[in-house]
């Protein structure tokens, strides 16, 4: 491992200004994101939030309502989309309770309920689904509303708490005002339902299913419906058979109940509550009557309140008013997941399918691990850190109660879906931001396991399939073919980028490790990550799958490569944050591994057009996943390459890459590049946009770069963060200021590109000095950011 020398502290000598500019740098095109500068913060953060941002072109958002991590998500779903809602449909089929923002497949989309009037002729909610149009349909953090055009103009009001979504319904004038509840169609496949009546006011369902790319163990998701009046009528369906004031129906395939209401010569409102419980139907009852004392517009004025309050502890100013549109709906779309899986009375369903009370901390389900290591977990330690604590203490109890830690967890089950190893890094990350005070060798216990071994083939978890070969031979061996023994993603179909998955895991394991005092572990952890250069061909200086005969497998061109998930091998050459020196050092140099960058990049062309290059040059489709050598803004392995220019001595390139890539964030319906992965895309933005990021994950280390507005305000949870808030401030004298000169943390100025969170719980401010041209400014040989072989605190390098 190389090491660099001692690098001086943030509060250490000053370093000196740096601020002369770089002789023959020309600076590219004005960077996206545009437009007129205005001094103030928003006075309401949540009014800037857009919920349809997203909705087109696979971004697969919803608009529905939801309070931040609540269980509950009602929202409509459009008879185009897999997974939920999308802004090209022009007919929603029902409002359903469950939705996970930006997934690739379809999940959730529970119990769809649907204001209908007339006698009820179908029982497919592709079939009754009625048309609407954007013109009549609204939305905002915590609200919903849209007019159904095939009833009568029928209007639809969502709302939600934490465990309850509330409805409202305005019919015409008709004595056949229904609201149908279709337990037996959702997103996912729905292996059997129930539907009881259970006096004239309620409606009990449960639904079990499974579902997600390529199926899951059943499971199942309990709800009780409460109107605020009686009903006058009532019935329910079996497949096509409806039966008037029929009380129960049960089994597979279509089922469901509806309520009919004479809206002639009374009130034409309707409400309704739902609650969902994934305990049992206890729960959905006492979920329900925790909720009862709330009318529908006392709970959508809590719901706007929570979205505030949330959204008002990150305060920008000094940016273009699209910005800060693009800004807030990012950080809303990262603050809905994990969610909640506790009920009222703190009871939850852990992994071993049975019933456990919460006890010390809150518990979470839904883990888009794969995803969200790489950027919302940081957000999260950093602006939520008492939920993004307890998540992380709900990862431990799936281990304690389920045998094994997650990949990809949805609900009580486990998915097994995409390659590698996330759940270390994740949790590495909660332990160096000290989320796990007093759980730190309990984290490590069930890390080491998850490393160290795999899971036993009658569980349900995958874990690191390939381990076993991985440890012994020092990469994961090419087999596509190789017969799968349960559901999820197969390693060992993508084995070049499970090899660089496991190795950066085993080096935040390693720091974890080291910290603990397991020396001897730490030592073995930091020697298998470096197995990345396992798979690194030396004849074509790309990243191949390897056979277990050791030989290369597939093509040499890296933008035809195979084994590697969701990319390419180019795409995959930036993916080892744990040692950027030896992977520079590999490809020859600084010099050498900053003009592949410019290539990947296409760094020219993007000095010249950045608007254009990021369409024409990067990769552009959400699933263009293979075939290409440039940059895929789009996908969760590339995110980082951007801030590979800070290792190379050329941090004012990755200011003009991180400026490109702003442009596929937009105020637009088709404004968030690619899934958004549970926020993993959105966390991306918010941070990039605050000028810090996570450049390597699985420590507590942030990587600096220019912050899209003048001034990023923080409130921070005093627990963690004793001062209780940070600022950044980056005042421009022009439109052209946006290369860093100098930045200072307390007074004192360092050269460095990067911060630790200690830094931020010392200091309350960091000052970027910028300029119209590039600097000298980080620029130095031991000013990029540590790798995880090395130490990771300022003046500990050299130790």
């Amino acid at each position: 491992m190389l090491r660099a020398k001692r690098i001086r502290t943030l509060l250490g000598l000053a370093a000196a200004t740096l601020s002369a500019g770089l002789v023959g740098a020309s600076p590219p095109a004005a960077p996206c994101g545009g437009g007129e500068f205005h001094a103030g913060p928003a006075k309401d953060p949540a009014a800037l939030v857009d919920p349809f941002t997203g909705t087109r072109n696979e971004g697969n958002t919803f608009p529905g309502a939801a309070v931040p991590f609540g269980k509950v998500q009602l929202s409509p779903d459009t008879t185009g989309s897999a997974t939920g809602y999308d802004w090209d449909d022009d007919r929603i089929r029902g409002f359903s309770a469950v939705h996970l923002s930006g997934v690739g497949c379809g999940l959730g989309g529970d119990l769809p309920a649907m204001p209908t009037t007339g006698d009820i002729t179908s029982t497919d909610n592709q079939e009754y689904a009625s048309r609407f149009s954007h013109e009549k349909e609204s939305a905002s953090p915590g609200s919903y509303k849209v007019a159904l055009d095939d009833y009568g103009g029928t209007t639809a009001e969502l709302t939600a708490d934490r465990h309850t979504g509330h409805q409202r319904y305005r019919f015409p004038r008709t004595g056949k005002a229904n609201v149908l509840l279709n337990s037996g169609q959702a997103l996912h496949k729905v292996s059997d339902s129930s539907v009881r009546v259970l006096d004239d006011r309620t409606i009990a369902t449960k639904v079990t299913g499974s579902g997600f790319c390529q199926g899951t163990e059943p499971y199942s998701v309990w709800a009780v419906t409460r109107f605020d009046r009686p009903f006058d009528s009532h019935g329910t369906w079996d497949g096509d058979e409806v039966t008037e004031g029929g009380d129960s129906s049960a089994g597979g395939g279509r089922r469901g109940a509806y309520a009919r209401f004479d809206t002639r010569d009374g009130d034409r409102d309707v409400e309704a509550v739902t609650s969902l419980s994934y305990v049992d139907a206890a729960g959905a009852e006492r979920n329900l009557e925790a909720a009862q004392s709330r009318s529908f517009d006392e709970t959508r004025d809590a719901a706007r309140r929570a979205w505030q309050e949330r959204l008002g502890r990150v305060r920008v100013s000094g940016g273009s008013e699209e910005r800060m549109r693009v800004f807030y709906s990012s950080l809303y779309r990262a603050l809905l997941h994990p969610n909640t899986g506790e009920d009222v009375d703190r009871r939850y369903r852990g992994w071993d399918q049975r019933i456990h009370r919460a006890k010390g901390h809150t518990y979470y389900q839904n883990w888009s691990l794969w995803d969200t290591y790489r950027t919302q977990a940081q957000l999260l330690a950093l602006v939520a850190p008492r939920e993004s604590r307890d998540m992380a203490l709900s990862l431990l109890d799936v281990d304690d109660q389920g045998g094994w830690l997650p990949r990809w967890g949805y609900a009580t089950r486990e998915t097994n879906i995409m390659a590698g190893d996330a759940v270390t890094p994740f949790l590495a990350n909660a332990y160096q931001q000290g989320l796990l005070k007093g759980h730190e060798e309990r984290a490590y216990r069930a890390l080491k396991k998850n490393a160290d071994g795999v899971p036993p083939a009658d569980f349900p978890y995958s874990g690191r399939t390939a381990n076993k070969e991985y440890i012994e031979d020092g990469y994961v061996p090419y087999e596509p073919d190789r017969k799968r023994e349960k559901p999820g993603t197969p390693d060992f179909k993508h084995s070049g980028s499970a090899t660089l998955e496991y190795a950066s895991a085993d080096a935040a394991l390693a720091g974890m490790a080291r910290d603990l005092g397991h020396t001897a572990d730490a030592e073995r952890f930091r020697d298998r990550s470096r197995n990345y250069r396992n798979i690194l061909d030396p004849g074509t200086g790309h990243f191949r799958a390897r056979k277990a005969d050791g030989t290369f497998a597939g093509p040499a061109d890296p933008a035809r490569s195979k084994g590697f998930h969701e990319g390419t091998a180019a795409q995959y050459m930036w993916m080892v944050p744990q040692d950027i020196p030896g992977l520079i050092s590999r490809m020859g140099g600084r010099e050498a591994t900053e003009k592949r960058l410019d290539s990947f990049f296409a760094y020219d062309r993007l000095a010249e057009d950045p608007r254009r290059t990021v369409h024409d040059h990067w990769v552009d489709e959400p699933y263009d996943f293979y075939g290409s050598r440039t940059y895929n803004p789009q996908n969760e392995h590339d995110l980082t390459a951007p801030y590979m220019y800070l290792s190379t001595g050329s941090p004012w390139k990755t200011t003009d890459v991180v400026d490109a890539a702003m442009c596929r964030f937009t105020d637009a319906p088709d404004g968030v590049p690619g899934n958004d992965d549970l926020g993993t895309m959105s966390s991306w933005m918010v941070l990039s946009a605050m000028g810090v990021y996570p450049a390597t994950p699985g420590t507590d280390t942030w990587a600096l770069n220019t912050p899209s507005f003048e001034k990023v305000e923080l409130t921070l949870d005093r627990h963690w963060y004793p001062r209780g808030h940070f600022t950044l401030r980056a005042p421009r004298d022009g439109p052209g200021d946006r290369y860093i000169r100098s930045v200072s943390a307390g007074g004192s100025q360092i050269s460095r590109t990067w911060i630790t969170t200690d830094d931020i719980r010392r200091e309350d401010s960091l000052d970027f000095r910028l300029g119209p041209q590039p600097s000298k400014w980080g620029t130095g040989e031991h000013d990029a950011p540590p790798s995880l072989g090395e130490p990771q605190k300022p003046g500990e390098r050299d130790r």
